[in-house]
């Protein structure tokens, strides 16, 4: 991979919530109503001003993602995107994938040049960490190619095993 695209990437183990950054990724559920997790984390930092926007879009569907403001967030934007629940299928991958390209690809088109995600659809979802790491560092990495507005994007993990496992996979292809 081209150093000018890995330098754009920054992997740290910390809350998303309190990135600032021009928006965070949210793993959300299709309902985008808030729930567990980094999704009930980032609701509750942002305050029930995102519950009532989130109500008027109405849902996001696997794989698609959704833009709304910050509010009390040092984030701008909050990107929500709906990971697939895990079932070892081909589908799978897809969908993630499309996670990281949609959520991109709304940062993008909202002027947001640091985006920063959670590891979408590896908690109760259960998507190997592994896997989904891999997933979403090579779909970033080819969004970056094609795209050079973004200039920042952090990978904010729980773990510091899921901080060695992301930092190995970086290590690992460059």
């Amino acid at each position: 991979m081209k150093k000018e695209i890995l330098d754009k990437i920054e992997v740290k183990r910390g809350d998303v919530t309190k990135l600032k950054v021009d928006a965070i990724v949210n793993a959300a559920n299709v309902s985008l109503l808030g729930g567990g997790g980094v999704d009930g984390a980032i609701h509750r930092a942002a305050g029930p001003e995102l519950l009532k926007e989130c109500k008027s879009i109405g849902g996001c569907p696997t794989g698609e993602a959704r833009i709304t403001k910050g509010y009390n967030l040092l984030a701008k934007y909050v990107i929500h995107t709906v990971g697939p629940v895990y079932k070892g299928t081909i589908e799978d991958s897809r969908y993630l994938t499309n996670c990281y390209q949609n959520s991109l690809r709304l940062a993008v088109e909202n002027q947001a040049a640091s985006i920063a995600f959670p590891a979408i659809s590896c908690g109760v979802y259960g998507y190997p960490i592994q896997d989904a790491c891999r997933i979403a560092i090579d779909s970033t990495c080819n969004f970056l190619k094609t795209n050079e507005s973004v200039k920042k994007v952090v990978f904010i993990l729980f773990s510091t095993e899921d901080l060695k496992i992301y930092n190995d996979y970086l290590a690992k292809i460059t």
